[in-house]
């Protein structure tokens, strides 16, 4: 493994708006993503988030700590270049959506997971326009297409910077319907997470925690979380 890691040798780390959108300058000079793109992001508050983690470098850049970079070097050079195959990827999702395969027994398992996920699929019908039915078991049975359909085009509909954080939100909840609640105001990242997670809760009550597992969900709740904020930047006022 190598050592190599790029210096810090900026001063000053700021956004600036140029032709379509926002970039971010160090020392006058505009970052460019991996693949050498410009790395220009649609809102000033995205730009901001970047820059602040650019002038939070030390000597050492790390990557680790840039989250927001990263992911709009990802957008940029990934999911721009393929948005549609990202978009049906996703959308796919919603024929095997994790709210719609419930347990039969025991019953305080079934009670919580008509508690929690009921009411969201209660609001994608409400909101999103589809319904979406539960079946027992995890033997996959089809959703209505039309609205697999609905879902499909709300999810063509985002621009590469949200599909980006879409992409997170949905990937790491299991859930379509989770990753559209989360990208909007009415609910935060944090009751998305636990309601994604309330199988594995379950079982840790039952059991208790595995430390193994208790730390990579930590790791893709902190994801989760950056999703959600990196998706809120990403919208103009």
């Amino acid at each position: 493994m190598s050592d190599w890691a790029l210096k810090r040798f900026w001063t000053e780390a700021k956004s600036v708006a140029v032709d379509g959108g926002f970039a971010v300058q160090l020392d006058g000079r505009s970052v460019k993503t991996p693949a050498k793109s410009a790395l220009v992001v649609p809102t000033q508050a995205l730009a901001d988030a970047i820059a602040a983690e650019w002038d939070a470098q030390s000597e050492k850049v790390n990557p680790n700590t840039m989250p927001f970079t990263r992911s709009a070097n990802a957008a940029i050079d990934k999911v721009a270049t393929q948005h549609s195959e990202v978009a049906d990827l996703l959308s796919e999702y919603g024929d095997s959506d994790l709210l719609c395969y419930r347990a039969d027994t025991p019953v305080e398992l079934v009670a919580r997971q008509t508690e929690q996920w009921d009411p969201m699929l209660d609001w994608a019908r409400t909101n999103l326009g589809v319904v979406l039915h539960p079946r027992v078991g995890i033997i996959h049975a089809p959703q209505d297409q039309g609205a697999l359909d609905i879902l499909r085009a709300k999810t063509h509909a985002f621009d590469a910077f949200e599909l980006a954080a879409f992409h997170d939100l949905v990937s790491l909840s299991g859930s379509l319907i989770l990753g559209f609640a989360a990208t909007t105001n009415n609910f935060s990242a944090e009751q998305m997470w636990k309601i994604s997670r309330l199988d594995d809760l379950w079982q840790e009550e039952q059991w208790g925690p595995d430390d193994e597992a208790t730390a990579l969900a930590e790791v893709k709740k902190s994801a989760f979380a950056h999703a959600k904020q990196f998706f809120d930047a990403c919208q103009r006022a």
